[in-house]
C-alpha cells in the first residue's frame, strides 16, 4: 500500500514537472519554429516550409547590428564595473570583522528589493541635472549601480569560502591586501565571479525600462528596446522576423552561459607566493 502511494506521488510530481517544462518549452519552440517559417503566426506549428528570409530581413545595421552593438557596450561595461566594484566591496566585508558589517549587509539586502520603476523618476531628474541623460556612460553607471547590491551579497558569500590562511601566507611573503585579493582570492573563487558576471549581464541584457528612460537618441538604443519596433501601431506584427530577431538577440546570453559553464577553477596552491 505504501509503495503504491509513493508511486502515485512520484507520478504526480513527474506530471507537475512536465507541465512546468511545457510552459517553458512552448514559447521557445514557437521562437525556433517561427524563425524559419515564411507564414509564421501566433500558433506553435511546424513550418509550412523552411526559409531563411526572416533572418535576411533582420540582419541589417538598423535593425540588428547597431542595437546589438549598443547592448554589448552597455551590458559589457556595466557588468565589468559591477564585478570590479562588488569584489572590492565584498573583500573587507568577508575578511575584516566590524560591528557595521551586519547593518551594511542588511542595507544591501533591502536595496535589492527596491523596484527600479520606483526610483526611475528621481534618477531621470538627477541625470538631467548632471548632464548624463542620453549618454551611454550614464546608462552604464546606472546599470552597475542597480546590480551592485545583489552582486556584493553574492560575491561576499563566495569569498567566505576561500581559506584566509592562504592570504596570511601571502601576507607573510610581503603581499598587500590588494595583491592577495587579485592573485589569491579572485582566482580561487573563479566560479563565484562567473556567477556574478552571468547574473549581472543577463539582468542588464533583458532590461527594457532603464535604457528606454535614460536614452533618447535612436542610434543609441540597445536591442532590448529596438525589439519594440516589430510591434506595429495597428497590431500588425511580422512574427517570422520577430522570432528571427529573438534568436539572434538570445545568442550572446547563450554563449556567455556556455563559456561560464565550461570554466574550470584553479587548484588550491599549497603555499601561494606573490
Amino acid at each position: 500500500m505504501a509503495s503504491r502511494r509513493s508511486v502515485s506521488h512520484r507520478l504526480a510530481a513527474d506530471a507537475g514537472l512536465l507541465v512546468v517544462a511545457a510552459a517553458f518549452m512552448l514559447p521557445l519552440a514557437w521562437v525556433l519554429l517561427s524563425s524559419v517559417d515564411p507564414n509564421a503566426n501566433l500558433r506553435v506549428k511546424l513550418p509550412d516550409g523552411v526559409t531563411l528570409s526572416n533572418f535576411d530581413a533582420v540582419l541589417t545595421p538598423e535593425i540588428t547590428f547597431t542595437p546589438l552593438l549598443n547592448s554589448l557596450l552597455l551590458c559589457g561595461g556595466g557588468t565589468l564595473l559591477t564585478v570590479v566594484c562588488s569584489a572590492l566591496a565584498a573583500y573587507p566585508l568577508s575578511r575584516f570583522r566590524s560591528r557595521l558589517n551586519r547593518p551594511f549587509l542588511l542595507t544591501i539586502l533591502f536595496a535589492t528589493s527596491l523596484p527600479i520603476t520606483a526610483i526611475m523618476v528621481p534618477v531621470y531628474a538627477l541625470f538631467v541635472q548632471v548632464n548624463l541623460i542620453d549618454t551611454m556612460q550614464g546608462t552604464i553607471f546606472f546599470f552597475a549601480a542597480s546590480q551592485l547590491p545583489f552582486a556584493i551579497w553574492l560575491m561576499k558569500n563566495f569569498m567566505d569560502g576561500v581559506p584566509k590562511e592562504l592570504e596570511e601566507a601571502a601576507w607573510t611573503d610581503g603581499a598587500s591586501p590588494m595583491q592577495s585579493l587579485i592573485r589569491i582570492v579572485l582566482p580561487l573563487m573563479g566560479p563565484g565571479v562567473a556567477v556574478v558576471t552571468v547574473f549581472s549581464f543577463v539582468m542588464m541584457w533583458g532590461n527594457f525600462f532603464v535604457p528606454f528612460m535614460l536614452l533618447l537618441t535612436p542610434d543609441q538604443m540597445p536591442a532590448s528596446v529596438s525589439i519594440n519596433e516589430f510591434f506595429g501601431n495597428r497590431g500588425m506584427v511580422v512574427y517570422g522576423q520577430l522570432a528571427a530577431f529573438s534568436v539572434i538577440y538570445s545568442t550572446p546570453v547563450l554563449v556567455l552561459y556556455v563559456g561560464a559553464g565550461s570554466y574550470t577553477p584553479l587548484p588550491l596552491p599549497t603555499h601561494p607566493r606573490v
